[in-house]
């Protein structure tokens, strides 16, 4: 359950990013409801990683929350804001899922 928590949290973290690049572009109203998106999608990750490191180690699962992400952040860079996606980006975010698959495989 703590895997998934985990997973949770870090779809959250990719919520909280998204926000603040949609509140960039954002003017009025607009932009303070995308901040305050930003507020509650960090609170709910940041408990929900709390949660999960109750029963897993800090190192892997902050080195998993933040490959998480990380690489759904680029990935929103890429499909909602338009940002590039060359051979490179996608090899390393690609190296980033194996290393945080590794992660999972090796914790007990």
């Amino acid at each position: 359950m703590s895997w998934i928590i985990l997973i949770i949290a870090g779809l959250f973290e990719v919520g909280f990013a998204a926000c603040l690049g949609k509140a960039k572009e954002a003017t009025g109203m607009t932009a303070v409801y995308w901040y305050a998106g930003f507020l509650l999608c960090l609170t709910i990750s940041m408990v929900l990683l709390i949660r999960a490191t109750r029963e897993l180690p800090i190192g892997t699962a902050y080195a998993v929350w933040t490959g998480i992400g990380a690489v759904g952040t680029v990935l929103v860079g890429i499909f909602v804001f338009k940002e590039p996606a060359d051979f490179w980006r996608v090899f390393f975010i690609a190296t980033l899922i194996a290393s945080i698959v590794g992660l999972k495989v090796v914790s007990h």
